[in-house]
């Protein structure tokens, strides 16, 4: 941590954690630029271990209202989640592509067969 050596992990976290997960917003508080706590997050795995606590921590907190609003009837809520959740049952948006590619002889054209080309194309 070099000149920070003395900025505990759990300060980190909880900064991070009072910030929502917010990379940018915990950097201002902390007064550390980006690049910092990047590298401190991939050279620390304690200090990546908190955090990615945290960060699936607000998941859980995320989902837990999107099932609120499903509980409430809210349509948008209902879709999203089938969308995300319930692929393996075929609620998914894709688009069905068919082609039909036919295959092209890329042999060198006979003089008559050019000769016939310039005719066509005047």
């Amino acid at each position: 941590m070099k000149r920070y050596k003395k900025m505990p992990f759990g300060k980190i976290a909880e900064v991070y954690e009072r910030k929502a997960g917010n990379v940018s917003a915990t950097c201002i508080a902390l007064n550390i630029d980006r690049n910092t706590f990047n590298s401190w997050r991939k050279e620390y795995p304690e200090l990546a271990e908190k955090l990615d606590a945290i960060d699936e921590s607000l998941i859980d907190f995320s989902e837990s209202k999107l099932l609120e609003q499903i509980n409430d009837g809210n349509l948008t809520a209902i879709i999203f989640h089938l969308k995300t959740k319930g692929k393996s049952r075929g609620y998914t948006e894709s688009s069905e592509v068919n082609t039909n590619v036919n295959a092209f002889n890329l042999r060198p054209l006979t003089k008559e067969e050019l000769e016939e080309l310039r005719k066509l194309n005047g």
